[in-house]
């Protein structure tokens, strides 16, 4: 039996709670993609026309840094890959990369926000959805860098 992209929309943690009908309105922004171990799902820098929720794999969120790219967070099944897309200019903060095959239900960010734009109830719903996961990658990437950027530990001194 197949099934359906709303059906899988609708099993999806990030989307419980949607109406039926705002539920049916953002299906018509999505479709299924996978992802081969090392490919890029998105990459810093470049513009964010679409974001993703992983329904089985990994994936690596990267930040660019001077030595090479820090692994922010690494994201799972039901995770939300991608904000970028709702806040203007639109480019992507982090990368991301597929850490193994990855299977995503992809979501045109367009399409997404003239879907916001015509509903607002869906917008606003979306907004804070998408606000939590905004301020969870922020403390996340704070964390990280607070590992990776702090001097170790003082030793206290011998006499």
């Amino acid at each position: 039996m197949t099934t359906s992209i709303e059906q899988l929309l609708a099993e999806q943690p990030y989307f419980k709670g949607l109406s039926a009908s705002q539920l049916a309105a953002i299906t018509g922004c999505a479709k299924n993609v996978r992802f081969e171990a090392g490919e890029p799902l998105i990459r810093e820098g470049e513009d964010a026309n679409e974001f993703f929720v992983i329904r089985q794999g990994k994936v690596a969120l990267e930040a660019s840094a001077p030595a090479g790219p820090i692994t922010i967070q690494t994201l799972g099944d039901g995770d939300v890959v991608g904000w970028s897309w709702l806040v203007q200019p639109h480019t992507w903060r982090f990368g991301a990369i597929a850490m193994g095959l990855t299977r995503a239900i992809s979501l045109d960010g367009e399409c997404m926000r003239r879907k916001c734009e015509e509903d607002h109830d869906l917008g606003f719903e979306l907004l804070k959805r998408f606000s939590f996961l905004i301020s969870e990658r922020l403390e996340a990437t704070r964390l990280q860098l607070l590992d990776v950027y702090s001097p170790p530990p003082a030793r206290g001194l011998r006499r």
